[in-house]
């Protein structure tokens, strides 16, 4: 049972100390897009870390499960892992946590499930508001122009996808602050930022008492954006990005005294506005390779007591 524990603690570590550390960095307003790679690893080396723990605990509670386990391994591999040699403790972790993958895949195709029955509602209202045209062939078009009194644009995914955007965005936003709108929005599809946003919803949804899928959620509507923000500017400046995000959102109040739900944009437009140097690239790239590295952690602790009896 000392493996099992082992990967267990040490999800628990990455866990705790991946948040604080990534919380205290002043790098990642500055490189989203690597800091949701860097929250990504974390994410999937704490979820490897109890799969491979409910692996071990079935090997260690049964040989039923740990002959197919270990069927081309030498004898002195299968010795180390002392097949089928533990108490019940070691099924009860097994049940426990296999149990919290299957109520993780649960939630996960619930959000898809919820996810696509919302677009099948959006998609059935934009066609009753915008009806085709006679001869028009469905999803003929990715760009759908909806009417409608206040300035808005947004990304419909799907088959086909839609750009969507309401007049009222037409007349305000003007030349390049409308273009700079939906190249953010088109940032949004190209990264498939939708997906995060599912997995993540999904893990904080499941597992509400886990604070770091709770901070993973929050994470990623917030870095998907800024990521965006980053794409629609190096395209057509961060001055004519940011007064896009304000002509398209004052009539929402953000920019006011009082707490909304889009509150994150005046620190979007702060951000543009008065914007800090990037990392240096081989700065970038370390952070990259090292935030690769962490669910290689839990694959070698894992592999070490085979590695160790083939050494």
């Amino acid at each position: 049972m000392m493996l099992p524990a082992a990967l267990l603690l040490l999800g628990v570590l990455i866990a705790v100390t991946g948040p604080r550390l990534l919380a205290r960095a002043d790098w990642p307003d500055r490189e989203p897009v690597v800091a949701l790679w860097v929250w990504q690893c974390v994410v999937a080396a704490v979820l490897l870390c109890c799969a491979l723990s409910m692996t071990f605990s079935a090997v260690a509670a049964s040989d039923v499960v740990g002959r197919p386990v270990f069927a081309t391994a030498p004898r002195g591999v299968v010795e180390a892992y002392a097949l089928g040699t533990a108490g019940p403790l070691a099924a009860t972790t097994a049940v426990v946590l296999a149990c919290g993958g299957l109520w993780t895949a649960t939630m996960l195709v619930r959000e898809v499930v919820r996810a696509r029955a919302r677009r099948r509602a959006r998609r059935a209202e934009l066609l009753a508001r915008v009806p085709l045209l006679p001869g028009e062939e469905p999803g003929a078009g990715r760009l759908v122009v909806l009417e409608g009194e206040h300035p808005d644009a947004w990304w419909l995914p799907g088959s086909p996808p839609r750009l969507v955007v309401t007049t009222a965005a037409l007349r305000r936003l003007k030349g390049r602050r409308l273009d700079a709108v939906l190249a953010h929005e088109r940032g949004h599809a190209r990264a498939r930022h939708d997906w995060l946003r599912h997995c993540s919803s999904a893990l904080a949804d499941g597992f509400p008492q886990v604070p770091v899928f709770a901070a993973f959620r929050d994470e990623m509507h917030r870095l998907v954006e800024l990521a965006a923000d980053d794409t629609a500017s190096r395209r057509f400046g961060r001055l004519t990005t940011a007064l896009a995000l304000v002509e398209l959102n004052e009539h929402r109040g953000v920019f006011g005294p009082c707490p909304s739900p889009r509150g994150q944009v005046p620190a979007r437009v702060h951000r543009l506005l008065a914007p800090a140097d990037r990392l240096p690239a081989w700065h970038r790239l370390r952070l990259t390779a090292t935030a690769s590295l962490v669910p290689v952690v839990p694959v070698l602790v894992a592999f070490a007591p085979g590695l160790r009896t083939l050494g």
